[in-house]
Parts: C-alpha cells; structure tokens; sequence
C-alpha cells in the first residue's frame, strides 16, 4: 500500500450533510463528499488478508483502488472500480456497505471509508468525461429480452450489449430503474444518476422500452417466438400485508404506494390529487424498521408530517456490536439514518393489534401491543406482555415490512417456470437457468428481496450465463 501506517495516522472522515432545516424543504441530494479522498485512501491497511473483498457482494479490488486513489492516478482506479461494477454511482450512493463492516480497520477502530470513495472515484470519472461508451465491434445476431429494468436488469443489459448481442429491456413503468427510481426518494438517490447511465447504454446499443407490462401489454409467448434468450429480472415486488382489523381502512397503504406516488411526482408526472399519498398535516405511523420504513419518514417529514413514529417488532439493537464475535460478518447494531435524524419516535418490541378508524372509514388510530423475545427449544418466540396494549395516533400509516417474493400473476404464470419453496423464480446461481428453454432469472426475481449490490452481481453473472447459452463460449467476467 502507498502508506502502510495510515490507518494509525488520519481519522476517518464520513460524509457532511445539510442542516435538517434546510434539507427538509426540497427533495434534492444533500450530502457532500471529504475534499481529501486521498488520505481516506491512505487508511486501508495492507492486511494481507483484505476480507473486504468477502463482504463486497461484487467483490470489488478494494485495496487495488484505494491504492491509486492515494497516488492520485483516478482514471486507474476508475478502471479498476468498472472491472467488477456497472455502476459506482448507483452503490456508492444506496448500499450498505457491508464491506467497511468486514473491512481490517474496522476491527481495531473506524473502518476505512470504502464507500465514499467509490463514489469519489465514479463522480470525478463522470466529471472528466472518462465515462464513455463502449461499443462491440461485431454484433453476434442474437437477440436478448430482458424484463425488469433494475439494477439487475441493467447491468445484464449493458454487459450483453458490450459483447455485441442486440439487447430490449422492457419495464412496466413509464422510466427505467424499477424499484430503484421509484422506491428510492431523490434526496437519497437523485435519479439523474441512472439517466446518465442509460444514455451511456443507449449509445452502446441497448434499447429501453417503457410501458411495456410484459404478461399484460405484451404476451409472454411473444418474447418467446422473437428472442434468443429471455432472462427476467424483475422486483419482489409482492408487499409484505398485516391482516389486522381495520386493515380496509383509508389512509392505510404499502411503503411502495406511498413512496412511488412521491417520485412520481417529484419528477414530474402528474399524479391526481385523488391518488396520491400525503402526510402533510397527520400523525404519521411507520410500521417496519428497515431501509424502506425509513424513506418513508424522510418523505413524510418533507410533506410536512405533523409527527412521525416508526415502530419496529424486534428489538431495539446494541449500540455497539461485540467486533470479536461478529466480525468480518455484518453486525446488528443500532444505525440512525438521515431521515430518521430528520425527526421521528422509534419504538421497539411492538407489535400491531389493529386499525381504528372514523365513520367515514378513514384511520385515526393504531393499538399496539408490547412482546418480549423469548427463547424456547433453541428457537426464539414472541409473546405478548398482558396489560401492555397502547394506542398512538395515526391519519397515514405505511407498512414498510419487505417484500414476500415477486409478483405471480401474468408473467410469470403465463410463463409456467418453476417456483422455489419461497415463491421466486427457481434458478440456481450458476447458470441462472429456469425451469423454461432459454429463459433465465436473477436478482430480486430469482435470490428474493435484496441489497442493488447483490442485485448487480447477479445480473453480471446472468449476462455472462447467458451469452455462453447463446454463443458456447464467454469472455464476459463473473
């Protein structure tokens, strides 16, 4: 490494953020980078052994990058970045980062800011023009359906494009992205970010077409008869309900409904006052702890929300993990979002008894009930604490509590493939084939609700199966 000690000498320095006040006005990005990404850089250690590499579902060359940073060659590292990831941009701004949790630093005190400087490395390559197309010197004449514009999607597109197969991503939506241009909120993950990348796609040779809901707008058998291959790439897009009483009631809506309406709006399609989803003014109840529940309050607090609770039914994590016993693994450990920071109640151990509503079938209320986790046999178990029921108010409540698997009907059952013991596309992560000849799955389709950067690397992997079904061979990488 171009400065083994350091990790001993520079601080970890994270992101710096606009003051609550002023970012609750708009729905734009607000966090800026460290100026000195190359002493960021200087703190990856030469461990020998860069578990990093494990905990990155893509595997990215992190050292390697983090090395050339430090030196200062960028459109190196840039090289390096794109040699296992289609798009820095999108990671670098939405994962997890379970790489800095299995990162060496991280043992011994702060892990090296891996994130931060992917996107460093990916926004200075997009800033200096470094970015551009690579276009297949020959075209193979097969042709490629792909259903499911995600992330997946994406990067399986762009790889099979750049080995010269004639590519169609089809998306249901009226914009490419799935879930990530509309689950997302803007001021996570301003979506400019994926318009850039797809003019980089469309001048590579793949074609997007919106609006086309492939089991209802255009018949499975269709793709079938004018393509070589099929692979499906679709969401888990089938929301986990709460069948409690008053379920029906008005104001009672999936995480999803509520999220999408708001982009939607946000990048300016107009959405009747009818349909879309508003917090302004009401007592607002998230119910689930996750990612998805906590867009939900960042949204909800830029409507204007007149408070915010977010209730989560495990519980409330250590605030700092036991490294010894977790690491390099990811730990369960307390994390505050930005949005959450931006003002909510969060409460843990409850669970939901039922909706309460008005006359006029619109909610007002929500009883809950505290429970304790108890272990029995070696399995845990949840009880409810008798007297412990309380009601909290609540005009909008979101259920924010994942997805069970993808959507069945249409596409899917027209197709016939095999389903697994969870209810996704049956397909291994080999050959990414399906029950069906030449139809293929990934991502949230075949492996179920995940992270983009798992998502990415199994469309990565998928385009490489593919292009050996339609070719014998494949040079592209997985």
């Amino acid at each position: 490494m171009g400065k083994p000690t350091g990790f001993k000498e520079f601080n970890r320095e994270n992101l710096s953020y606009a003051p609550v006040a002023e970012r609750l006005v708009h729905f734009n990005e607000f966090s800026k980078l460290p100026e000195e990404m190359n002493t960021q850089a200087a703190r990856c250690m030469d461990c020998g052994v860069p578990f990093c590499h494990n905990g990155c579902p893509i595997n990215n060359i992190i050292p390697d990058w983090n090395d050339l940073v430090y030196k200062g060659k960028w459109a190196e590292a840039l090289d390096v970045l794109h040699s296992t990831n289609n798009f820095p941009e999108f990671t670098g701004r939405i994962c997890p980062a379970p790489c800095e949790e299995a990162c060496t630093v991280n043992l011994i005190g702060d892990a090296v800011s891996i994130k931060n400087i992917e996107l460093s490395i990916i926004e200075k390559g997009w800033d200096e023009g470094l970015i551009t197309p690579q276009i297949a010197e020959t075209k193979t004449g097969k042709r490629v359906a792909i259903v499911g514009s995600g992330p997946a999607g994406m990067a399986a597109a762009q790889q099979l494009a750049r080995v010269g197969h004639a590519v169609v991503l089809f998306e249901k939506n009226n914009r490419i992205g799935g879930l990530m241009r509309y689950g997302i909120p803007n001021f996570k993950f301003e979506k400019s970010v994926i318009d850039r990348r797809m003019a980089q796609m469309q001048a590579e040779g793949v074609e997007f077409r919106v609006n086309a809901h492939v089991g209802k707008d255009i018949s499975t058998q269709e793709l079938l008869n004018d393509f070589d291959a099929v692979l499906l790439t679709g969401g888990s897009e089938d929301s986990r309900d709460l069948p409690v009483p008053g379920r029906e009631l008005n104001g009672v809506h999936f995480a999803m409904e509520f999220l999408t309406k708001n982009t939607q709006r946000v990048l300016g399609d107009d959405i009747p006052e009818k349909e879309f989803v508003s917090a302004k003014g009401k007592h607002v109840v998230v119910i689930g702890g996750g990612d998805t529940g906590s867009d939900c309050i960042g949204t909800s607090n830029r409507h204007g929300a007149l408070s915010v609770t977010q209730l989560e039914i495990l519980p409330r994590p250590a605030d700092k993990p036991n490294k010894l016993t977790t690491w390099p693994n990811w730990p369960m450990k307390m994390r505050t979002s930005t949005s959450q920071d931006e003002g909510c109640e969060r409460d843990w151990e409850v669970s939901t008894k039922r909706f309460i509503g008005d006359d006029d079938g619109n909610v007002q209320s929500i009883e809950c009930v505290r429970v304790e986790w108890k272990q029995e046999n070696g399995q845990w178990k949840l009880n409810e604490i008798e007297g412990s029921e309380f009601e909290l108010p609540a005009q909008l409540i979101t259920l924010a509590m994942g997805f069970v698997h993808p959507v069945h009907e249409g596409m899917l059952e027209d197709l016939g493939v095999d389903r697994d013991g969870r209810g996704n596309v049956a397909a291994n992560d080999s050959d990414y084939a399906t029950s069906i000849d030449k139809v293929f799955a990934a991502g949230d389709m075949r492996r179920g609700q995940s992270l983009v950067v798992w998502a990415i690397r199994e469309g990565r992997q998928s385009a490489r199966a593919v292009d050996e079904y339609l070719t014998g061979s494949s040079d592209l990488p997985r």
